[in-house]
Parts: C-alpha cells; structure tokens; sequence
C-alpha cells in the first residue's frame, strides 16, 4: 500500500517552545512575528530570533512557516511589505496570510515566497480553493466546519500539487466576524447561507436530565456562561481517516499553550502517523498514544465536524481545563545510571516519575527515596526553582526530555 506521509504541524508561541516541537517530532512549525499574527498574547519572534529558529529547524530539516493571518485595515497595510521583506530575509519556508490584499501585495513583491491561505478566509469548497491556487497560493488550511468527506470532494476537484492543511487537535473557536455557527449547530439553519435562525437573541433555559420538566434560567453573573464553550478537536483516533481524504499537512493548535503541551501533542501526533506508516493494514492506534493527550490541559474532545454535525460538543459545566500531569524537571544529562534534571515544579523522593523522550512510550520510575542534590547528599524534597538534582534512571534519554508526575 502506497500511503503518502503527512506533515505533523505544530505551533510555536516563543523560543522554548519551539524547540519543543522542534525536539519532539515536528515536520513543519508555525510560529509568529512581533506584527499581523492572531496571536498577540504570547512573546512571538523578533526577525534575529526567527532566523536562529529558521536556521536550527532547517538542520534538521524541520520547514518554518510564519503567521501573518491578521485582517489589516487601511493605516497598518504600509507597514506590512517591510515587515514581511525583513522577516522573509530569514529563510522562511512559507507565509500564511488571510487576506486577499495582503495576498496581491506577496505575489507583486516577494514573487518566490510560498503562500498558505489561512482558515480565517474560510474556505469550505473547491471553487475557492481553486481560485486561490490560480493566484498563487501553494496551500489552504480549510475551515474548521469542513467534513471528512467535504474534504475528499476538495481534493478530487482540486490540482494534485495544492496542498491541503487542516486542524486536527486543539481549541475550537465559534465564530469569526459575521460567520457564526451557532444557527447551524442548533437548527440546521446555516448563517452563512442566509439561513440565520437567530438562536443569538433567543432567551435560554437549561432542563438537567434528571429532572425533566424542570427548567433553569441562564443567567449572566460575575464568572459569565458557558454555553458557548466548546471541547477541544482532537483526532488522534483518526489518522487513517484523515489521510484517507487527502489532507497534507496535521495541524495543532495552540502557539498560546504551554511548552509541555506542545511537546506532548507534538509527540502524540508524530508517533500516531509513524505506527500507521509502518502498518498501515488494520491499524489500531497504540493504547498509550491516545494516553498522551489526555495528559496535557485541554477542555474535553470531540472530533469538531469532521464526521458532520457535532455530536456533545459543548462543555457547559465550566470554562477549565482537564489536567492530570504536571512538569517537575527538564531532563539535562544522563550518565552511569543517573540522570540530572533541573527542577521547573515540586517533587518528592518518594514520588513515582515519567519520563516522555521524543518519539517513545514514556517510562515509570518510582525513585523509592533516591532523589539527591547537586552535591550528592540525599533529599527528601526538590522545592526549589530550577535547583539542579538527580535520581537514578536504567534508560539513558536525551537531554531536554520532560519529566512530569500526576497532578497533586
């Protein structure tokens, strides 16, 4: 069986976590600049830290694709050629931008800069795809509302050598500007083909299951609602499925999380598509993939639209996050038997430890009261902040690998 390998695509909000996605197994990394990036909140790349980043990921030959997905208005498109020339100068793989102007000016200017066509454009057929593929663009992350099967129509009636990109993991969001979902999700009334229901202006009451007849009013109050609040898209299951329908490129949310989701999602993601790669004939994912993404923080998931309406999208009960595993050091060497970590949380002596190395089932270790200082002498505690300390370990593993234990 002929299977096409897929791009694992993980995100980078700053420069550690982008050598987690680097260290865990990403093909592709996306990341953003100080300007025109969806996500303002984490620290981004300077133009000196993104060619670092370019020249490290292309060593290992890791592609770098940088985020320009804003919608710009009038005042900040001057801004935007000398600022995407500068970044550009660094080596970067591909731009992905949203806007069709901004996408005109790319094609005039930097004419051999590649182009992704963002899911802010939302696109959901194959005449679109096929237009911006006239215009240049090498690739279209498709919009979130897509099904498996919309998606293999796209690629039937699409050319061979434009890529698709779609979501597969991550944080679902509701709605963008005027193309709301909510219609849809609750009546089948489509809003963005002018079938709106309005469900917006509706006043909500909530029936508990076991308790029918019994209705509760919802109400605004300090904390706000939650029923708007989706799960987490996750598609770790699927794998076959997905490539099945002709996507390219795995996409995972989140240049806003932590370095600990990122490598773990990222590892997760990159070991699913290795063992189906390797047997790809009746294929069950390995029980202790699926494991790891439900060590990190997440909302809930749910498999988002790939297999039409979704089915217990919503979380209702609250905004927080699920968490079962925290980060207490980062592994710095391993030798004769010890390994030397570096604190990042709590831990105790007599705790039992993982270790998650790249591309690996992770591995248990009880330390059993063997925990010892960096002089050697026994401890009971590592509780101070990045204290360097050691416990033994059977396995050597590379430097930079996590070491985490249940959540307390």
């Amino acid at each position: 069986m002929n299977i096409r390998k897929p791009e694992v695509l993980a995100p980078a909000g700053d420069w550690e976590r982008f050598q987690f996605a680097l260290q865990y197994g990403a093909d592709a990394i996306y990341l953003g600049g100080k300007q025109f990036t969806m996500r303002a909140a984490p620290a981004n790349f300077t133009a000196e830290q993104l060619a670092a980043a370019v020249q490290l990921a292309h060593a290992k030959g890791v592609k770098v694709y940088l985020t320009c997905n804003t919608l710009p208005h009038n005042a900040d498109l001057p801004q935007f050629l000398p600022y995407l020339r500068e970044m550009a100068e660094t080596g970067i793989d591909a731009v992905i931008v949203a806007d069709l102007g901004l996408l005109a000016l790319i094609r005039k200017a930097l004419p051999d800069l590649e182009i992704h066509m963002s899911t802010q454009m939302g696109i959901v057929n194959y005449e679109t795809a096929n237009a911006l593929y006239d215009l240049g663009v090498k690739r279209v992350v498709l919009a979130r509302e897509l099904s498996l099967e919309e998606i293999a129509e796209i690629r039937a009636k699409t050319p061979a050598d434009l890529e698709l990109e779609a979501f597969v993991h991550g944080a679902m969001c509701v709605s963008f500007s005027g193309r709301c979902l909510l219609s849809a999700y609750l009546t089948g009334r489509d809003a963005n083909q002018g079938a709106c229901a309005q469900p917006c202006r509706w006043k909500y009451r909530l029936m508990e299951e076991t308790r029918p007849g019994q209705y509760f009013p919802v109400e605004e109050h300090d904390e706000g609602t939650y029923i708007m609040n989706a799960k987490d898209l996750c598609m770790i299951d699927h794998i076959p499925e997905l490539l099945a329908a002709g996507v390219d490129s795995l996409k995972l949310e989140g240049r806003a999380k932590s370095s600990y989701y990122v490598a773990v999602v990222t590892n997760a993601y990159r070991s699913a598509v290795d063992a189906y790669l390797q047997q790809p004939e009746g294929f069950v994912l390995p029980e202790w993939i699926r494991e790891e993404v439900y060590k990190v923080s997440h909302r809930g998931y749910c498999t988002g639209f790939f297999f039409g309406k979704p089915e217990a999208g919503q979380r209702y009960t609250d905004n927080s996050y699920d968490r079962s595993f925290d980060v207490i050091a980062i592994a710095d060497d391993w030798r004769d038997g010890m390994l030397y970590v570096t604190q990042r949380n709590r831990f105790f002596a007599e705790d039992t430890v993982e270790l998650l190395a790249p591309e690996q089932q992770p591995i248990s270790i009880p330390l059993n009261g063997n925990l010892f200082d960096e002089t050697g002498e026994r401890i009971t505690v590592a509780n101070h902040a990045m204290m360097a300390c050691a416990f033994p370990c059977p396995v050597a593993v590379p430097k930079g690998t996590i070491v985490r234990k249940r959540a307390e």
